[in-house]
């Protein structure tokens, strides 16, 4: 973990031309998990502190995916440790308006069922803005509900998120800095981010009713959490530029006690994760020097072998140079490490057993759908693990047309009778359902199974574009996932088995995983999650332990630890001084992998949950990207490809 308090002269340094110095204390954590056990850790002995003066915690929680984390942690301390929550009390920062507390989306029901449900709040303690009061009512409720915060002597610790606008709680663009409980009209943004939790950005409700900036302010601790690429550009804002109004979340910069949580995505646009050079003297390492010369050649648009140590100081790299005995050793020695991990298709692997994971039914032949098809070209045997069934992401449009076919076939298909009476029977029980459904309303389990069987052929038939079939094919179904809804179970120790037990069944020598983990709600990381801890379990069980065989030594593996290939694609890319592997494509390559991404018919033209900050379909991103990577490759004065794709390998998922 890094940290960085800001100097007693923080704002003037932040002011200046030369240097960007963070605005309010920030801390970054390569694992995410670490990071929601520390502000469990520091919510857990606030609490404690305050029962031992027989005194009442007071809390300020928000919703989403970025605090379940946490919720979870401080569940496991309650069941395990016996960390008592009869002494706190919780204010919650939002809700959308109108609500029904028992809808789906609504954050009465979030916070019920991700921690309410599971700890020992008294109910007459916890209070959330209502949102399904009527219009004439809610101005006097935003009173009473600050009212009720004065009454409990205010919020002694706020757990914040931040949304693509900056703002915090709804208090969007534009919102005061003595704001306080209010309801508020929805920024854009805002509603397309909350557009998938509601089956389209139609159904979001246009109000919120949201504590104030002020009200935030008035807090006496402020902890705000932030994971994902897709955060890092407003992380930025947020930490490094002036307080504004267009950035709600940087008015925390003028708090005493307010602090930043950061997974290391999240703070990759941060000038000292960028370019730490800049901010402060860097401890030089052939990794941190290998991102510097890219980052250089990038921003002067000259290919390496054509910098000059005239550039380099210039662009604050001083110390870089110095380290070498002449700067064309340092563009030669990194231009060259880029060099070599191009890798053709003759020497990637050949006639190894292949496990190519795919969290969602279509991640595989977007995001490693070149790699994929030269895997196949080399004659390894490959196979292909679907976690979950995507089901969640198929229309009703999609069933009924299904349906349709399977009726207007009944003769080819040489249907009896009785069989095409039971058919019409369920496929008009389906329609009703369809006619009357409200927006999100959970699909029956046969109406799921039918989109998971939509999601399962468009599977097959994408990998038979790469020239594997059906046998090749294996379809989890993680128990994770089967909510039928947008927001997903924890990770259990049984998804943890049904991992594990393949890897047992399969015994692969290379393994391919998604570590593409800004995906909107988190499958992929909860995936990657399941993954990293069967792996451990399953490289445990080959070691030998001391002892405990007489024919094999002590410590030995009785079979060989795969090695972890890590690719990204769906949601974002790795940067060019992260990657291991560079793949070319040739233009037949890429439009093969094309080819098999529209065989995933029902994500095709307008996918259900595209992601709110990127409007491309899935296959337009995957030969964009592949496109940007060998552009970004012959920029540097690398060969010129017409795409490629990148990969990270490893033996120890981080």
């Amino acid at each position: 973990m890094d940290s960085y308090a800001p100097p007693a002269n923080a704002s003037e340094q932040a002011t200046r031309p030369d240097t960007q110095h963070e605005r309010v204390e920030t801390l970054i954590f390569d694992d995410p998990a670490e990071m929601a056990h520390r502000v469990a850790r520091r919510i857990a002995t606030l609490i404690e502190e305050r029962q031992a003066v027989d005194q009442r915690a007071v809390l300020g929680l928000p919703t989403g995916s970025t605090p379940i984390g946490v919720y979870q942690e401080l569940i496991r301390m309650h069941r395990e440790d016996g960390l008592d929550f009869s002494n706190v009390v919780t204010f919650n920062l939002d809700e959308y308006y109108p609500m029904d507390p028992s809808s789906l989306q609504s954050y009465h029901r979030f916070m019920d069922e991700n921690f309410f449900n599971h700890v020992n709040i008294p109910e007459d303690q916890i209070h959330i803005p209502r949102g399904d009061i009527p219009p004439d009512a809610v101005e006097r409720h935003c009173v009473e509900y600050e009212h009720e915060i004065e009454k409990a002597g205010g919020i002694d610790l706020m757990l914040l998120g931040i949304g693509r606008s900056g703002h915090v709680g709804f208090n969007e663009p534009g919102s005061g800095r003595q704001t306080r409980t209010r309801q508020v009209i929805l920024d854009e943004i805002t509603r397309k981010d909350a557009a998938s939790d509601f089956f389209g950005e139609a159904n979001v409700p246009q109000e919120a009713i949201t504590m104030g900036v002020g009200t935030i302010l008035d807090c006496d601790e402020i902890v705000l959490m932030a994971t994902g690429e897709h955060k890092a550009p407003i992380v930025k804002r947020a930490v490094e530029k002036p307080p504004s109004r267009e950035v709600t979340a940087s008015y925390l910069q003028d708090h005493p006690n307010a602090t930043f949580y950061l997974d290391r995505a999240a703070a990759g646009e941060l000038t000292r994760e960028k370019m730490p050079w800049r901010v402060r003297e860097v401890d030089w390492t052939d990794q941190k020097a290998k991102r510097a010369v890219i980052w250089l050649s990038e921003t002067l648009d000259t290919p390496i072998p054509r910098l000059e140590a005239s550039d380099y100081y210039q662009n604050q790299l001083h110390s870089l140079v110095h380290r070498y005995d002449d700067v064309d050793d340092l563009a030669r020695e990194v231009f060259e490490d880029l060099r070599q991990r191009i890798t053709y298709r003759e020497n990637l692997l050949s006639d190894e057993r292949v496990l190519i994971f795919s969290p969602h039914p279509d991640d595989d032949v977007i995001s490693m759908g070149g790699m994929f098809d030269k895997l196949v070209s080399n004659g390894n045997d490959i196979t292909v693990s679907y976690m979950t069934n995507g089901s969640v992401a198929v229309f009703d449009a999609d069933v009924r047309r299904y349906l349709r076919f399977v009726g207007l076939s009944s003769d080819a298909l040489n249907m009896r009778p009785e069989d095409l009476s039971g058919f019409r029977d369920r496929r008009e029980e389906i329609e009703t359902f369809f006619a009357t459904k409200d927006p999100a309303e959970v699909d029956p389990s046969a109406v799921q199974t039918l989109k998971a069987h939509i999601r399962y052929g468009e599977a097959i038939a994408a990998i038979e574009v790469m020239g594997l079939d059906a046998d090749h094919a294996e379809f989890l179904d993680m128990p994770f996932y089967k909510t039928g809804r947008v927001r997903k179970d924890p990770i259990t120790e049984a998804d943890v088995d049904v991992v594990h037990d393949l890897l047992t069944e399969v015994e692969p020598t290379h393994i391919f995983v998604a570590g593409d983990l800004s995906d909107p709600h988190g499958t992929h990381r909860m995936c990657y999650k399941a993954i990293k801890e069967a792996l451990r379990q399953y490289n445990d069980d080959a070691t030998v332990p001391a002892g405990a065989n007489a024919e094999a030594p002590a410590n030995e593996t009785t079979r060989p630890q795969p090695l972890v290939w890590l690719y990204r694609g769906a949601w974002q890319e790795w940067p060019l001084h992260e990657a291991d592997v560079f793949v070319p494509l040739s233009k037949a390559d890429l439009d093969r992998k094309v080819e098999a991404i529209f065989k995933h018919e029902s994500q095709k033209d307008r996918a259900m949950f595209p992601g709110a900050y990127d409007d491309r379909e899935f296959w337009e991103r995957a030969r964009d990207r592949n496109r940007d990577t060998a552009d970004a490759l012959n920029g540097l004065g690398l060969p010129e490809f017409y795409a490629a794709e990148a990969f990270v390998t490893t033996y120890d998922m981080p």
